[in-house]
């Protein structure tokens, strides 16, 4: 089989994977009966004992889709491992904008809905958190009144962009003292990807760097294309951390900002002979494209590389458009005949990177933070009211670090 047709079913052999922890968790819970949830009565709020503020979505579309409501039901403990969090502080990302207009939406809904259910609204967006842990399953050690950050898998209905959240004990974990709770709330969908991209897809650091906290890849060379976003701006620091060589490109105004995190050169990206003095350093071990560029680009480079790795994969949309059947063989078709173009003209593989909430990247992530190795950028505030308000800001692009969203201050904790 191709090196192409691997990755893409490597790819789908990861979403579905994330699909049967969610079908073990709920037959836990059956197996387990009402013991999983006794570790704390139901939190109370100040309209009713079992209610919650929450930004809802009935249908796809723009972001006046979004619907404030008062009157949502706080999440059930379902299972054992899994735990309830009242929220301090929640980001939007990415993500968020491009679920909200119905990306993914074949493959997610297979992984929410039960057997004969169908039932694809209402969905509450929002993939990380800061906040209060409130009540556990009978399997969960943490101590009720921990503060935790956390990630929310991209197949739960219900995300963070409400007052509570129920998510598996592995997708979260202490918050680290040294940042405060929007800082918290910032770090970790990004570092996930980040990481994910560094040492799952693309091996960096050996075995060891994608199946423990222990990091690696010294001495080698990373490029980084977008190093002003979310995502980019943790991957340098990350990478920086391991002692490799980083490269980056951003816009004019964002070069300082860049080089202060760390990268050994920073290049404007509309600059073509900036661009040009990149073709020094190659080949490089990976080019990372935190910039929405798609793998199609990567042949296009000047540079060499052994690894191109890139987070703008057409792996669900190519679903959604043509079905799970016809779009999967569209994926192998795809991604063969991307690496065709560039084995050929560049000499590296063309990879896609996703988001994957590991607990060993957590812990990683947790480990640079607690050296002061890796500190989030915020671009942004809002507070819970102003939600449609961070979507819009998420919308019109060009950030400088995360949007944030607080509900702590809102909510008179």
């Amino acid at each position: 089989m191709t090196a192409a047709g691997v990755n893409s079913i490597l790819c789908l052999r990861q979403l579905l994977r994330l699909n049967r922890r969610q079908f073990s968790a709920r037959a836990e819970s059956v197996l387990s009966g009402s013991q999983t949830n006794d570790q704390a009565a139901p939190p109370p709020t100040s309209k009713s004992a079992d209610k919650m503020r929450g930004w809802q979505l009935h249908n796809y579309g723009d972001i006046d889709e979004l619907q404030l409501s008062d009157m949502l039901k706080i999440p059930q403990i379902r299972s054992s491992n899994e735990c309830l969090v009242r929220i301090r502080a929640t980001a939007v990302n990415p993500i968020d904008l491009a679920m909200l207009r119905g990306y993914g939406a074949t493959v997610l809904n297979k992984m929410r809905c039960q057997p004969g259910d169908g039932i694809e609204f209402p969905l509450i967006l929002g993939r990380e958190f800061c906040g209060e842990l409130v009540q556990t399953g009978m399997g969960v050690s943490l101590p009720l009144g921990s503060r935790v950050w956390g990630v929310v898998p991209l197949q739960a209905t219900i995300g963070s962009h409400a007052e509570y959240v129920a998510v598996p004990s592995y997708c979260l974990a202490p918050a680290p003292k040294e940042l405060d709770d929007s800082e918290a709330a910032s770090m970790l969908y990004a570092g996930l990807t980040a990481w994910s991209g560094l040492y799952i897809t693309g091996g960096l650091g050996g075995p060891c760097g994608a199946t423990t906290a222990s990091g690696g890849g010294a001495h080698k060379r990373v490029l980084v294309l977008g190093g002003s976003g979310g995502v980019g701006t943790l991957a340098i620091q990350i990478l920086k951390s391991q002692k490799v060589q980083v490269l980056a490109t951003c816009s004019e105004n964002a070069i300082e900002m860049v080089r202060n995190l760390g990268a050994d050169l920073v290049v404007d990206y509309n600059n073509p002979q900036a661009m040009e003095e990149l073709c020094k350093y190659a080949p490089y071990d990976i080019v990372l494209d935190c910039a929405g560029q798609g793998g199609q680009k990567a042949a296009e480079s000047k540079f060499d590389f052994r690894q191109y790795i890139t987070f703008s994969s057409p792996l669900l949309s190519n679903i959604d458009k043509q079905g799970l059947g016809v779009g999967a063989l569209k994926n192998v078709f795809d991604l063969f005949q991307t690496n065709v173009r560039s084995v050929t003209q560049r000499g590296g593989l063309v990879k896609w990177g996703f988001f994957s909430p590991a607990p060993q990247g957590i812990q990683f992530l947790q480990k640079l933070v607690e050296q002061r190795k890796l500190m989030p950028l915020i671009d942004s505030s809002y507070g819970f009211s102003e939600l449609p308000k961070a979507f819009e800001k998420m919308k019109s692009g060009h950030l400088r670090g995360k949007i944030v969203v607080k509900l702590r201050e809102e909510t008179g904790d």
